[in-house]
């Protein structure tokens, strides 16, 4: 387990501090069943549409199951629910459901929370993807260890316009993408991200202070899955940071069966085709770790792309910016050319200060 005297004293240069008394208490809207009033609404998307964008709006949820999909445009809102285990907004949306035109929806039709707006902020509630992932388990694919379906089902993403992102005492579950991450910069403390593949992805900066990452099980499966999957642009400095969280995983997960993950180079459109983004070379890096046995002794994973002018390719993890330093228990495995571990004097600029670009919440 992670030295707790060293992760709050990493805490403390970074400068993050935990969210004060009253954080639960004041409402200027409210989510409910049973509740009446002018300020009371039947659904989390009604009030959200009211939020002013000018002032922070905060909308307390009531326990229970809201099962709705839920975009922010609009900044400044927060979403307060009754607890984790208690609160949750979640929906089925998977990449290979048919949209209004006929087609599949892809990945990034199917959140059941999207934010697209600056400094949002959620706590004390749960958001779910519960697509039946298990019923559609892709069948084997060269070269691809979880093969290739529209099983994608994402639970949350952050996007657009999005900026200072602040999620406490959340829980994120789903099984494939779960969470993406693709604009600004984001922060989740003490939470829980759970899925199985490729289950943390996007281009954003972004942190995980003292959360719980889970690695599902995929039943009948040799392989589980990665955690990670970055395609950060080679300008930016940063993308997904892991401080003193655990790497933990389900019953049934096999040791050695989970990598941290595999850098992304999205296909993109450009002048002479489409192809992977040169440009996306992507950066990770856990910080005062401790994982369980399922991560295997490599840590990471080559992944395909589509290459300029046809065929495919791999971005192998030594083209790219993953790496690890002060990691503990029986998934830490030993230093290599693929697993690369940081010195002390290289793991300094490694804090959420630096990460999130001088943003502290």
């Amino acid at each position: 387990m992670v030295h707790r005297r060293s992760v709050l004293a990493g805490m403390a240069a970074l400068g993050v501090s935990r969210a004060g008394a009253g954080f639960f208490d004041r409402a200027d809207a409210v989510v409910s069943r049973t509740a009446k009033g002018s300020h009371v609404f039947a659904s989390i998307g009604e009030a959200v549409a009211a939020a002013p964008g000018d002032r922070r709006f905060r909308i307390r949820i009531d326990a229970g199951d809201w099962r709705e999909r839920v975009t922010v445009a609009t900044p400044l809102v927060e979403l307060v629910g009754a607890g984790r285990d208690k609160t949750r907004i979640v929906f089925n949306a998977s990449a290979g459901d048919l949209g209004p035109d006929g087609r599949p929806i892809g990945t990034f039709g199917t959140p059941t929370v999207t934010v697209r707006a600056a400094d949002f902020k959620a706590g004390g509630l749960a958001i779910a993807n519960d697509f039946d992932y298990v019923a559609h388990l892709p069948g084997p694919v060269p070269g691809d260890k979880t093969g290739a379906s529209g099983a994608q089902a994402v639970a949350l993403a952050v996007e657009g316009e999005a900026d200072r992102a602040l999620f406490d005492d959340v829980h994120l579950s789903g099984h494939q993408d779960t969470l993406f991450v693709d604009a600004g910069r984001s922060l989740f403390r003490q939470s829980t991200v759970k899925g199985s593949v490729d289950f943390i992805f996007g281009a954003g900066r972004l942190v995980f202070e003292e959360c719980e990452i889970v690695s599902r099980l995929r039943p009948g499966q040799e392989f589980n899955g990665y955690i990670a999957a970055p395609d950060t642009n080679r300008y930016q400095p940063y993308g997904m940071l892991f401080f003193g969280c655990r790497l933990t995983k389900e019953k049934g997960v096999a040791a050695r069966s989970v990598a941290l993950g595999r850098a992304w180079r999205r296909t993109g459109s450009f002048a002479d085709g489409r192809y992977g983004d040169p440009d996306a070379v992507g950066a990770a890096a856990f910080v005062l770790c401790w994982m369980d046995d399922h991560i295997v002794p490599e840590g990471w994973y080559p992944m395909g792309y589509n290459a300029k002018g046809g065929g495919r390719l791999e971005l192998q993890p030594e083209e790219a910016r993953l790496y690890e330093f002060g990691s503990t228990g029986p998934g830490a495995g030993p230093a290599s050319a693929r697993r690369r571990i940081l010195t002390s004097e290289q793991a300094k600029p490694y804090t959420a200060l630096m990460v999130l670009d001088g943003w502290q919440p």
